[in-house]
């Protein structure tokens, strides 16, 4: 079996993002989706109204089965709630997937606001997950996070290059659509360039999982 990815990530309960997103988006282009559930969200297109997130070792033991009996091609990473939950998906990282490409998606703040990782979980999400990570996906926000500095515009997209190098991932994909105008400016951070990738903006009310569907696309 080609094309097996194991989506490590949240439950959207309204469907729109979190591993709802990810096994259609998987099952849409061919692949073969399995899940190791981190959190459940009660959320309807109006918001996130509650989390609930189960015992890091059984998160841990999601990955752990299904890694050592089905394999995977990739793994996508999103929603991580808290420092155990990071602690447990990294140690099984390491143990269970060696060598399998990562593509993470540094899921922090839902569209409407609420916070879907804990505060005093940043530092040890940075310190743990990108260095693990073949790809990471963040837009404007996020990667403010992770860099500590103000990115609302293209120049702080510029001005950010370096140091989202120095996170540790391989390659980095900082996604400008959280900037004003009418045009989408990506940029792709790889060890020894930058590609732009800019495209007409497309206009809607219900772009909720955006995200979610790139990193697992």
């Amino acid at each position: 079996m080609v094309g097996r990815v194991l989506i490590v990530a949240g439950s959207d309960s309204g469907g729109g993002a979190g591993i709802q997103a990810d096994i259609k988006t998987v099952t849409a282009l061919g692949g073969y989706a399995m899940t190791a559930i981190t959190a459940l969200t009660a959320q309807n297109t109006e918001g996130v109204f509650g989390v609930h997130a189960p015992p890091p070792a059984f998160v841990a033991e999601q990955m752990r089965l299904v890694l050592s009996d089905i394999g995977a091609d990739c793994i996508k990473i999103g929603m991580l709630h808290n420092i155990g939950v990071i602690e447990a998906v990294a140690d099984a990282l390491i143990a269970y997937a060696p060598g399998v490409p990562v593509v993470l998606d540094p899921v922090m703040v839902a569209k409407g606001g609420a916070p879907l990782l804990e505060a005093d979980a940043i530092e040890a999400y940075r310190a743990r997950m990108p260095r693990l990570a073949t790809l990471l996906t963040p837009n404007l926000p996020e990667a403010g996070v992770l860099l500590g500095c103000d990115m609302a515009t293209a120049a702080d997209q510029d001005a950010a290059t370096a140091a989202a190098r120095a996170l540790g991932a391989k390659a980095v994909l900082l996604k400008g659509g959280h900037l004003e105008g009418a045009t989408v400016r990506d940029l792709l951070i790889e060890a020894d360039r930058v590609t732009e990738f800019a495209n007409p903006r497309i206009a809607s009310r219900h772009t909720h999982g955006t995200g979610c569907t790139l990193a697992s696309a």
